[in-house]
């Protein structure tokens, strides 16, 4: 193995990711909100940070860029189709590549859960990093009704990750424990999202999936502090500016929702 993947949970059944190039010792981090949770995680295994990798926008993915970035000078990559009022270090698109050390990830498009979606495939190790696009086989996929979001996007973003090799390893971003298991899990592989995930394994048409992931999205509440986030996924993670008097300050609407 040329790339060295470190797990540890974050906040709200996350997954962060530490993934270190073997060969030169290059390290990036993948979807952490938990500022703490990174530079605690880098500080007791004795490794620098080059690279912050974001899959989307939403804070309980990125809400530790600007606090990382601040400790450790990391360059701050994510995808580039997303409207936002803060510059990245550096926007990426399906098909560009990000190198780390000697491993290559090449980016692709996983529009649908959200607007400015992506996931990373590292090809020589097999290894892709998925973000909200698919979970484990017994949970299924993630919602398609925030905005930019859209169930057939979805669909064909996850048909993308099943055509990668059988044998490709595949890291979540969350794991929602189904009724019948205690034990959080992040790995799958694509042999295993196609033979059972529950939602789009083989055999599944698109028009069945959008009508089932219609219907459940209708039965979700609205995530938690749904407002407060969209003013942070507009800023790439970064809270807004602070006000004359120092406080930092998010606005609710009296009128809306």
């Amino acid at each position: 193995m040329s790339l060295t993947v470190h797990q540890f949970a974050c906040l709200s059944d996350n997954y962060g990711f530490l993934v270190r190039d073997d060969a030169t010792g290059k390290t990036a981090t993948i979807d952490t909100p938990d500022a703490d949770a990174i530079l605690g995680e880098l500080g007791r295994l004795g490794w620098s940070l080059d690279l912050i990798l974001n899959t989307h926008w939403h804070p309980d993915h990125a809400g530790g860029n600007a606090a990382i970035k601040a400790a450790t000078g990391a360059t701050i990559v994510g995808p580039a189709e997303v409207t936002r009022i803060a510059p990245l270090d550096r926007e990426v698109r399906d098909g560009d590549v990000v190198e780390l050390g000697e491993t290559r990830f090449t980016v692709i498009d996983t529009g649908g859960h959200t607007l400015g979606h992506i996931a990373y495939h590292d090809a020589r190790d097999q290894i892709a990093f998925v973000g909200d696009t698919l979970f484990m086989p017994d949970y299924g996929t993630a919602r398609a009704d925030f905005p930019g979001g859209d169930a057939a996007t979805l669909y064909r973003s996850i048909r993308k990750i099943l055509a990668l090799p059988p044998e490709t390893r595949i890291f979540v971003g969350h794991d929602y424990l189904p009724a019948d298991r205690q034990t959080h899990v992040w790995e799958s592989t694509v042999a295993r999202e196609w033979a059972g995930n529950i939602h789009v394994q083989d055999g599944v048409e698109e028009a069945a999936f959008v009508t089932m992931r219609q219907a459940r999205d209708a039965t979700l509440d609205a995530p938690t502090l749904i407002l407060p986030a969209l003013q942070v996924n507009i800023r790439a993670g970064a809270l807004p500016a602070a006000s004359p008097s120092g406080r930092v300050f998010l606005k609710l609407p009296v009128n809306a929702l």
